[in-house]
């Protein structure tokens, strides 16, 4: 079977284009820009060169991901050049953080010629159905990106750079994106942005099977619902909108929950799109290789001698203490966590975990190993070159659970705790978890979306600081609480032995973590970012 994300996704590394410092688009709006957008195909071209880099190392591969060491959910396998991504002690130049900074405004730029020159084209023609589609694509990837952009770096005192090009009557100049005045703007412009992508977008059940992995109306809406989440930060009535896109998703576009927490994390290509997809990247394995080497990256360096796994983000003893609140051995543990002894397949053959690569942490992510249990898994089911450890699994960026959960955030900030209840015991109940004693609180939120999301790319560590600036004291309270902690793992008598007694320790590396204050919401711009701005970007506050 093979479908969009897996095929235009596939060698991403090698096949995307180059991408420009932000502050230099002319490079990204200028290349034969007369000859762009005269057929169908030309505008599919186009638009699939927006997917290819969100696949890519600096992106949703793994770079982004290394921002969560800040957090108390995950470790560092192996040390890393930029401790301050854990310590909170930010430059901002981080090569993880310029990276990913510089490939979202690469990718917006190429999103506003896009919307740029189809916009024009709507003005004097009618567009053609993939047209319509490519515009809605290439009006999500824009808003995608931007969010991205503005949560971690905007206040609500000082937004991010950005600007539309198809605001201009003659073609964009090319200065530089003005920075907004506050990210309450930035989220409007998304919100607009994701409306714009709704009136051209079909929905998921109209794409044939070639192109489910694109953008779609639902997608669009669960991104309005992530931003509404975020701007309630500095404006409480947006928890009102964020109730009601959820609900659009659920009433009139029938997103609901897999019916198993497994299923979500299939390698069976025919479930990856059910009604708890909403946007992610598909990964093939084989000849193929394609998808995000997440997967690859949070397998055991190594692989005890069958796969080239890179061993770089282990889980916490404090994320496997707060998912075994719900009792040792619990579903979503088991599908989430590997804790020495436990059994699992590798390559078609039984194993019995244990860790003796890097530094020690005591478990690993079992999120992502279906793929790698398959006998011959290389043939099918993971890339055979392990430099790119791709595998074929759904690698989630927006499902369903997460907005389910941000509605019952919603409910609890409007005084609605019966209706979070029911939402939050939907995904208890989907792993077979105990309903709620009583009506939920804020801790039980902070629970079930610290243990339903782990290891994915939803930003535990952006919902940490918006809690941490949350109105709420109990929601408060608990995100400072895991902001200021270091995390703690297993030290093993004997690393090779299943059976060895162990010691929670804390974390040998990067032990030096800041108090967390309010400046540490968001990121610095990278230096060389202001130095370009030539004073016109004001660098975050107490950087």
């Amino acid at each position: 079977m093979k479908k969009l994300m897996i095929i235009a996704l596939a060698g991403a590394a090698m096949l995307s284009t180059s991408c420009s410092d932000f502050l230099d688009p002319q490079s990204e709006g200028n290349p034969t820009t007369t000859n762009y957008f005269k057929n169908d195909q030309q505008a599919i071209d186009a638009v699939d060169e927006l997917y290819k880099p969100l696949v890519e190392e600096a992106m949703f591969g793994r770079e982004i991901y290394w921002e969560q060491g800040g957090t108390c959910d995950i470790v560092w396998g192996r040390t890393r050049s930029y401790p301050t991504l854990a310590t909170l002690k930010y430059t901002g130049d981080e090569s993880p953080l310029r990276g990913t900074f510089n490939q979202f405004y690469g990718e917006m730029a190429r999103a506003n010629f896009i919307i740029k020159k189809l916009t024009d084209k709507e003005k004097g023609t009618t567009l053609s159905a993939i047209e319509k589609r490519s515009l809605g694509e290439a009006y999500f990837i824009r808003g995608f990106c931007h969010f991205w952009v503005a949560h971690r770096y905007g206040t609500d005192s000082q937004g991010v750079p950005f600007c539309r090009w198809e605001d201009w009557s003659d073609d964009y100049d090319y200065t530089m994106p003005p920075q907004q005045s506050s990210v309450q703007v930035n989220y409007d412009y998304i919100i607009q942005d994701m409306d714009k992508a709704i009136s051209y977008l079909p929905n998921l059940e109209d794409y044939g099977n070639a192109d489910k992995g694109r953008a779609s109306k639902a997608a669009a809406v669960a991104l309005k619902a992530k931003t509404y989440a975020y701007w309630a930060t500095w404006d409480a009535t947006k928890w009102n909108d964020v109730i009601k896109q959820v609900d659009l998703l659920e009433n009139t576009y029938g997103r609901d929950l897999a019916p198993t927490f497994d299923e979500v994390f299939t390698s069976d290509q025919s479930k990856f799109w059910g009604k708890e997809y909403l946007f992610g990247i598909a990964g093939d394995g084989g000849a193929n290789g394609g998808g995000s080497e997440f997967p690859g990256v949070v397998l055991e360096n190594k692989a005890w001698g069958v796969y080239n796994g890179w061993g770089q983000n282990k889980p916490s003893e404090d994320i496997y203490e707060e998912m075994a609140k719900d009792g040792a051995g619990n579903d979503r543990l088991k599908r989430s966590i590997l804790c020495y002894g436990d059994t699992f397949e590798l390559n078609g053959v039984e194993r019995r975990f244990f860790s003796t690569s890097d530094i020690q942490a005591g478990f690993m992510i079992n999120k992502y190993m279906d793929p790698f249990k398959h006998a011959n898994m290389t043939d099918t089911y993971v890339n055979a070159n392990g430099d790119w450890p791709t595998c074929r699994i759904m690698f989630p960026l927006m499902r369903y659970a997460e907005m389910l959960l941000f509605r019952a955030e919603a409910y609890l900030m409007t005084g609605n705790a019966a209706a979070a209840t029911a939402d939050i015991n939907k995904l208890r109940q989907r792993s077979h978890l105990a309903p709620l004693k009583g009506t939920a609180t804020m801790a039980d939120l902070y629970h079930e979306r610290r243990c339903e999301l782990a290891f994915e790319m939803t930003d535990h560590l952006g919902d940490l600081k918006r809690w941490a600036a949350s109105s709420n004291a109990e929601i408060k309270a608990l995100a400072l609480k895991e902001l200021n902690a270091h995390p703690r793992v297993r030290a093993y008598s004997d690393r090779s032995n299943p059976e060895s007694d162990f010691k929670v320790i804390d974390y040998e590396d990067y032990r030096d973590k800041a108090a967390y204050d309010s400046h540490l919401m968001v990121f610095p711009y990278p230096s060389d970012v202001i130095s370009k701005y030539g004073g016109k970007l004001k660098q975050n506050p107490n950087y």
